[in-house]
């Protein structure tokens, strides 16, 4: 286990924080979208203090690399890289859609009986989003999805297991979905997920290039992935 600092301003609500193994030394949460970037270095400079620490004592950095809010990821990842860069540590790229669903599954008493499905709004009727087993194994690749085609309730139909929803994308598929065996779920603040898959990947030796990494865009963030039957 180590001592990690964590960005992920991805989304609508930022969050730094500061952990040494499974324990949450310190966290801030910022959320307005437009102002994460003026947010992000006092908030890491506050952590570190409240924390006792200095940055240099820190093993390494997590960010949630997207998809997301295309300025927020830059920031974000910018942040993370420039840290990194000049102390030489290891940079940690987490999936925004891994975070979540791992923030659903850990409030889960018995995660194994559901599937896990997060929503991030992309606009018009299209979201980010995957599927997901209780150990994040993928059942529908991470990607941006037309929420009106008729083809992307596949995914969702079928299964012996509910499927919960949770994001910002959820709204407006929960206004127009068929019926199924479907839950929707409030996501749960704080950083103890992002913390939880930083450690293992920190653990695995899972390090990014510092030098050439990007935010987890994906292909389809600029053009509509279609969903195949099977996945």
């Amino acid at each position: 286990m180590a001592l990690l600092l964590h960005i992920d301003s991805a989304v609508g609500e930022a969050c730094i924080s500061l952990a040494d193994a499974d324990q949450i030394l310190a966290e801030l949460t910022h959320k307005e979208q437009k102002s994460h970037a003026s947010f992000l270095q006092p908030a890491i400079n506050n952590i570190l203090e409240k924390a006792g620490k200095h940055l240099s004592e820190i093993d390494g950095i997590s960010v949630s690399a997207g998809p997301g809010s295309y300025t927020g990821l830059r920031v974000g990842l910018a942040s993370a890289k420039g840290i990194c860069f000049t102390l030489n540590k290891p940079l940690i790229l987490l999936n925004t859609l891994e975070i979540m669903a791992e923030k659903i599954i850990l409030a889960q008493k018995n995660p194994q009986d559901m599937l896990y499905a997060p929503m991030i709004d992309a606009r018009r009727m299209e979201v980010f989003t995957a599927l997901y087993d209780h150990q994040l194994g993928q059942l529908l690749a991470p990607g941006a999805y037309l929420l009106d085609g008729k083809e992307f309730v596949l995914p969702f139909q079928h299964r012996d297991k509910q499927i919960c929803f949770f994001g910002s994308g959820m709204d407006k598929w929960q206004e127009i979905c068929p019926r199924g065996n479907y839950s929707f779920l409030s996501l749960p603040g704080g950083s103890a997920a992002q913390n939880a898959l930083a450690q293992q990947y920190y653990a695995e030796k899972r390090f990014a290039d510092v030098a050439y990494s990007e935010p987890l865009y994906f292909k389809s963030f600029y053009t509509t992935a279609k969903i195949q039957e099977g996945l």
